[in-house]
């Protein structure tokens, strides 16, 4: 069935649509109230089936590769919304702008209930109806806490005040023993007072944590000055500077996106209580742009304010400013209310203070945008975009690695990159099969899987060959993600990898124009530099994951020799049940397939005991 009889079969229901092109890739993903006129309002039919004239460049240009278009029908407007930003968080569409703010802050909170409170992190709603919540943070909330902590002499640690009994943090002055009756309630409000102003006013913190710093190193302290050296710079770096009162109370959230040649950042500034308590930026990804085009605001601002939103909050705004004037605010409106429990209206102001914020955000916007083009135009990413043919620039790169030992202690790995190794996000897998293809094919199974929590980067790097490549390919292919693979080998002499120590002469296989490639470079090149630091981290990962898991395993083995079952009888059950989790679950039946009765009651007898 060609385009044009697709089209005419389209519904009148709410919905999403996505466009494919020529090779079944996914261009872009949108949602309408009514499929068939939306999708229909891209194209004219007259004398051929052509984009429509009054598209922008960047739509006009997608619209130009779509081929085929499939659909999904939902029950309304706001359940299309909804799938819309699932699809596009997981798929990674070519076209769609892609941010990646969907993971939770941290806010700094207190528990006002409580006798003595004190400062400390979430990224949850808790419960209590006096916890005062200061945030959302992107960076330096951790060293604001502890900063706070060094110079205002609250409850240190939550054992505090159950020990009963002064300790160290007494005698260095940094707490004042409520846990022995030495400072009143009253008294210790005044503390929490000033540590709430630090929070509110980074600048006089600032000032403080640089007197404490001279301080320590007047006293040849020098590794504690260091320490807070580095608090006062990313503190600094995340501060964005107002010069404004509100003269209210009010809670506001501001979205703020400005565009310069291909680069465009999104600027978010947190108002609380009238003052500035934090802001963070995002750069957009618009690889697919060309050069001079002005991208699409209306989409930009639409994701920013789903995907900021669409989790647990726990601080809501009372409004929410944009720098734009959004057309399906009403739409956006109705998201919120469902999501937050609270309407929360969108607003585009025009004359005030309000107006006086988003200048600043914009300004912000101008600024980054300044900075980054200021750097050096052409970076490594650039680069690997261009050596391997990659759709987009690979910022955040997850690579793969696989261990056993003669199919003992089965575990992968895989490492995150986002302009430095992201450990919080390395993940380890214990793995049931048994050959290295089947193992990777089951670890890059279970990533996919995990798409919709944790979003698709835009580079993977797998410690192998060409086949394990393919099979990569075959796995995101068959459910639509827009991910670039590159496979990274050891040559092969003699049939045994070269390992040379300072020549290893590796193989790096991908895909371009539909054709699988190789290409060897200089052992000197820094893009091969890049590629083997990615694997050689994953590698490390993984080794020292499996040598924990073999460790546990070699323990087991030995707890089971014990009891009469020798290695080889171990070797046989973990072939059959592939795990020692599996083998404990197995009932006495399961186990006479593999020993003999005796045996097998033995062994299930251990298990159920322990």
């Amino acid at each position: 069935m060609n385009l044009e009889e697709k089209l005419k079969q389209l519904p009148q229901n709410s919905g999403v649509y996505q466009y494919f092109d020529k090779e079944g890739h996914l261009l872009y993903v949108g949602k309408a109230k009514v499929l068939k006129n939306r999708v229909k309002s891209y194209f004219k039919f007259t004398p051929t089936i052509a984009p429509a004239d009054k598209l922008g460049p960047r739509i006009y240009k997608m619209i130009s590769e779509v081929v085929n278009v499939d659909w999904i029908v939902v029950p309304n407007e706001h359940d299309a919304l909804i799938l819309e930003n699932s699809l596009i968080k997981q798929l990674k569409p070519k076209y769609n702008i892609l941010l990646r703010d969907d993971k939770t802050y941290p806010y700094i909170y207190i528990d006002l209930s409580e006798e003595f409170p004190r400062l400390e992190i979430t990224r949850k709603v808790l419960k209590g109806n006096q916890i005062k919540y200061f945030g959302p943070y992107s960076s330096g909330a951790r060293d604001i806490l502890d900063s706070i902590y060094e110079i205002v002499p609250l409850v240190q640690k939550k054992a505090c005040i159950k020990g009963q009994e002064a300790c160290l943090f007494y005698q260095i002055k940094k707490c004042l023993a409520p846990c022995e009756g030495k400072i009143t309630q009253e008294a210790y409000k005044k503390i929490v007072d000033e540590a709430l102003e630090y929070i509110y006013n980074k600048s006089k913190l600032i000032a403080k944590l640089n007197v404490k710093m001279q301080e320590y190193a007047n006293d040849f302290r020098f590794e504690e000055a260091m320490v807070l050296r580095e608090r006062i710079k990313t503190i600094e770096k995340s501060q964005i500077k107002t010069g404004m009162d509100l003269a209210s109370n009010d809670n506001l959230d501001v979205f703020a996106i400005a565009q310069n040649m291909k680069k465009a950042v999104l600027v978010r500034m947190f108002i609380r209580e009238g003052k500035l308590a934090s802001s963070n930026h995002d750069f957009i990804k618009l690889d697919f742009f060309e050069e001079n085009t002005t991208m699409d605001l209306e989409e930009a601002y639409k994701r920013a304010i789903i995907n900021y939103y669409n989790q647990e909050i726990p601080l809501l705004p009372k409004e929410v400013l944009v720098a734009y004037d959004i057309e399906e605010k009403e739409e956006l409106e109705n998201f919120l209310h469902d999501m937050l429990g609270k309407k929360v209206p969108i607003i585009f102001p025009k004359l005030g203070k309000k107006k006086d914020l988003i200048a600043i955000a914009l300004n912000n916007c101008e600024e980054l945008l300044r900075i980054e083009q200021s750097k050096n135009t052409t970076t490594l990413y650039d680069e690997l975009q261009k050596l391997f043919s990659l759709q987009r620039v690979p910022k955040r790169i997850e690579t793969f690695d696989n261990s056993h030992m003669m199919g003992q202690a089965t575990v992968g790995a895989m490492v995150v990159w986002e302009e430095k190794f992201i450990k919080a996000d390395f993940r380890h897998y214990n793995l049931e099969a048994l050959d290295e293809y089947s193992q990777m094919k089951e670890m890059l199974i279970r990533r996919v899987e995990s798409f919709e929590k944790n979003p698709a980067p835009d580079l993977w790097i797998l410690d192998g060959g060409l086949t394990l490549l393919k099979l990569a390919y075959d796995i995101i292919e068959s459910v639509g993600v827009n991910i670039d693979i590159i496979a990274i080998a050891k040559e092969k002499i003699d049939a045994k990898a070269h390992r040379a120590k300072g020549a290893a002469k590796d193989i790096l296989h991908y895909k371009s124009d539909e054709k699988f490639k190789e290409l060897k470079l200089s052992s000197s090149d820094q893009r091969l530099h890049f590629v083997q630091r990615q694997r050689d981290e994953a590698h490390r990962f993984v080794i020292n994951f499996h040598k924990k898991q073999k460790r546990k395993e070699d323990k087991q083995i030995s707890l089971l020799q014990l009891h009469g079952i020798g290695e080889a009888k171990v070797k046989k059950l973990l072939l059959y049940f592939g795990t020692f989790d599996a083998i404990k679950k197995a009932n006495i039946e399961t186990l006479k397939e593999v020993l003999n009765e005796k045996d097998a009651i033995v062994l299930f007898n251990h298990f159920t005991s322990s």
